[in-house]
């Protein structure tokens, strides 16, 4: 029945497609549109309209890994409906520089994103709801989904109508409403995780695309500089950046994270999904956009001797900060453990923060690279290679009695 309506349900090993990786790439243009759009705005007001743009954006690529673990993206309707919602999702990134202030001329910028947001939206629930043809309870649970969606719906138009902070307030309010409407319905509703092995995988790709933009920045940053000392140092620190943070979750953390999430199943599996995944990434991705932020302003006056200032040294060392957070609440959730040394460590970066404000660029992002690098140092020291295996037997040893 389902594979006469171009339904092909996904297995246990069922893994991330090319297809899906193509998909990805209509969120990477959108991510990069965000960080220009923030470096742009140079001001707090501007990077909470960007990290609003970034939890929709985020949202919605969520979505379809779901539906792409239930069904196979690469083949029949689900393809199609996904090749829709690419180029709505590219019209979204098209509009985010005017998302917040419509320029003269032409449609409303605004309207265009919150009605290209919304379709890619619709499609996913419709295309799922054909996905779950002869299961009742997913079904229903799809049903459910309508209800906050249609909720944030009409304060997303309302806002993109009024504008201002009328416009981010009730943008923010749709947010809460159908983050909070889904999260409460689906940790112990009837929604199904047929491959742990697929969505850890897509969400690491997610991380990857998020650094791959990181190291974008410095490019943007390097735009029209002469290629001199002072702009190779920065750019190699920037890199090194990025190394840091991919190192911090894929060295140990994602693997033990799999493993953890194939040891369970059922209701416990998709509760465990949805916190630590489709929630619980959320602040690794926003904390990598911030540090992109921070590295594109550090590689834009790498030759200057002047302070950093506030508006990039806040977000260099208060993304890194914030995706240290994330990742102590993602590794509490799947493996009820707390990470000292990187409590410690994000605690150094938010009391570095204030005197990064005064350092020189190139040296307020040495800095940051040298606190994570002994991180990262005493980590292996600690658990020694992945290869081992002695983090992940320390994790299973914790883990265990709580199963």
């Amino acid at each position: 029945m389902t594979e006469r309506r171009g339904i092909h349900p996904a297995g246990e090993g069922h893994r991330a497609t090319p297809f899906e990786l193509f998909f990805d790439l209509v969120f990477v243009f959108a991510t990069t549109q965000i960080t220009a759009f923030l470096a742009h705005e140079h001001s707090a007001y501007g990077v909470l309209q960007g990290l609003i743009m970034l939890a929709l954006l985020w949202g919605t690529w969520s979505g379809y890994t779901w539906l792409g673990n239930h069904s196979r993206a690469n083949r029949g309707l689900l393809r199609s409906g996904m090749v829709v919602a690419m180029a709505a999702i590219f019209v979204v990134g098209l509009a985010i520089p005017e998302a917040w202030r419509d320029a003269p001329g032409g449609l409303s910028g605004p309207l265009v994103l919150v009605c290209a947001y919304l379709l890619v939206r619709w499609v996913h629930l419709a295309v799922y709801a054909v996905a779950a043809t002869g299961d009742a309870g997913l079904r229903h649970q799809i049903a459910i989904t309508w209800l906050p969606l249609l909720a944030g719906a009409a304060l997303l138009v309302s806002g993109a109508l009024l504008g201002g902070w009328a416009q981010v307030t009730l943008f923010a309010l749709a947010l809460l409403v159908d983050w909070a409407g889904i999260y409460l319905t689906a940790r112990h509703g009837d929604w199904r995780l047929h491959s742990p092995a697929h969505l850890t995988e897509r969400h690491g790709l997610f991380i990857i695309l998020a650094l791959g933009e990181s190291v974008m920045a410095i490019g943007a940053g390097a735009a029209g500089q002469p290629t001199g000392v002072p702009l190779l140092l920065a750019a190699t620190l920037g890199v090194g950046a990025a190394v840091c943070l991919w190192w911090l979750y894929f060295d140990a953390v994602s693997p033990a994270a799999e493993r953890r999430l194939g040891e369970v199943d059922g209701r416990a599996r998709v509760s465990l999904a949805v916190d630590a995944y489709t929630y619980g990434h959320f602040p690794l991705v926003a904390g990598i956009v911030l540090t992109a932020l921070g590295v594109e302003g550090v590689v834009a006056h790498a030759a200057e001797f002047a302070p950093l200032g506030l508006y990039y040294a806040l977000p260099l060392f208060g993304g890194p900060t914030l995706y240290l957070a994330g990742h102590l609440l993602f590794e509490h959730r799947m493996h009820r453990t707390l990470s000292l040394p990187r409590l410690v460590t994000a605690g150094v970066l938010l009391a570095a923060a204030p005197v990064a404000v005064r350092l020189p660029p190139t040296a307020a992002l040495a800095a940051l690279v040298l606190v994570l690098t002994v991180l990262i140092t005493g980590e292996t020291i600690r658990y020694g290679r992945p290869e081992s295996g002695n983090h992940s037997r320390e994790t299973v040893k914790i883990v265990r009695p709580a199963d």
